[in-house]
């Protein structure tokens, strides 16, 4: 029996089970990050192609990992999905859009690359596929494209398709930090990857926001 920190594929076995061929499960990564993008994945699971219950031992909910061990599911990850993509949303995007817009545009982008195979959509279209959100609401919606959507609390936690996709856009994400990092080096984003720490907020109320930064986001901390 699988512990509480760890998945299971339970609940997309359900979503088989009730028609869909296809189960595709998307997690957002970065929202809470003060500069950098949000990024969304998109990992899909072909119930005809791969053993459901084969997913990679110790894949969990990306947060619960280190960075070692996230990078070292990427391939065993990668190998059990039938395809996977991660779709990213600018700081600036986020600024001018807003968190909920940018997040839905990161993942419209990650399916359009999903899915750019015209012979998955058909299938999709003949047999089905269902889309497995985390959250407790449709951010999706109109960029859905129109597939079904569920959305579950908590699925980055006891969904492993969903834990995949969060895994693998994790460690996109952090990489384009790391890339970042080299281009603004005085905010050291290669260790906090742009979220609100202690180092980061000092550089900030020294320096200012760079190009990468959410200025909309650092009222206060500009303003303490």
């Amino acid at each position: 029996m699988s512990s509480k920190t760890s998945p299971t594929t339970d609940f997309e076995r359900a979503l088989i089970e009730q028609g869909s061929r296809f189960v595709i499960g998307i997690d957002e990564v970065g929202r809470g990050a003060v500069a950098g993008p949000v990024a969304v994945g998109a990992a899909l699971f072909d119930s005809k192609s791969a053993n459901l219950d084969e997913f990679p031992a110790g894949l969990k909910d990306s947060k619960l990992l280190s960075e070692k061990q996230r990078e070292n599911l990427v391939d065993p990850t990668s190998q059990w999905l039938s395809k996977h993509a991660v779709g990213f949303a600018t700081a600036q995007e986020i600024d001018g859009q807003g968190i909920i817009t940018a997040l839905a545009l990161a993942a419209s982008r990650a399916l359009s690359e999903l899915l750019v195979d015209s012979d998955l959509r058909a299938s999709i279209a003949t047999d089905g596929a269902t889309i497995l959100l985390d959250g407790n609401h449709d951010w999706l919606k109109q960029h859905a494209g129109g597939l079904r959507v569920v959305v579950r609390e908590k699925a980055d936690r006891d969904c492993a398709v969903v834990a995949a996709a969060a895994v693998l856009a994790k460690v996109q994400r952090d990489r384009v930090m790391v890339d970042l990092a080299s281009e603004h080096p005085d905010y050291e984003l290669e260790g906090h990857k742009g979220y609100a720490s202690a180092k980061h907020i000092e550089a900030l109320r020294k320096l200012g926001p760079s190009a990468i930064h959410r200025v909309t986001w650092l009222t206060k901390i500009l303003a303490d």
